[in-house]
């Protein structure tokens, strides 16, 4: 089973970086093993999902791995404080 997380979380980290920084698979990885664990393990092996988990919490995210997702911007923000 962990080995089947662990592929699951290398193919997640694929996540579109910030632009003008190419993050590699092992700086992906580094950056939000802990993240994906904490905010969306229950996606996990499912790739799609787990994507999909990470950047529904960006706001939540780690700095570390919110470099790798991107900063939430200004109007999901908001739309996270106000609903």
């Amino acid at each position: 089973m962990a080995g089947l997380a662990m592929s699951a979380l290398a193919l997640a980290m694929v996540a579109s970086p910030r632009a003008g920084h190419a993050f590699t698979e092992d700086d992906q990885r580094r950056l939000c093993t802990g993240d994906v664990f904490r905010l969306c393990s229950s996606e996990i092996p499912d790739r799609d999902r787990i994507i999909a988990c990470m950047m529904k919490q960006r706001a939540s995210l780690s700095d570390g791995c919110r470099s790798v997702f991107g900063r939430p911007s200004e109007r999901s923000a908001s739309a996270t404080v106000t609903r």
